[in-house]
């Protein structure tokens, strides 16, 4: 289980909506909306980004 970086919901990787890659690391959504607002600035989801 992983946690979805956009809101939060912890999610199973293998039931995960969407995935995306972010500086080589594969982060894993809810839905399609929380990938589409990550890959708009993925800085701000990340570690070194808030």
């Amino acid at each position: 289980m992983t946690k979805d970086p956009v809101c939060g919901m912890t999610v199973a990787g293998t039931k995960a909506a969407a995935t995306a890659t972010h500086e080589g690391k594969t982060y894993v959504f809810c839905s399609d909306t929380c990938k589409a607002k990550f890959l708009q600035d993925p800085r701000r989801y990340t570690e070194g980004g808030q």
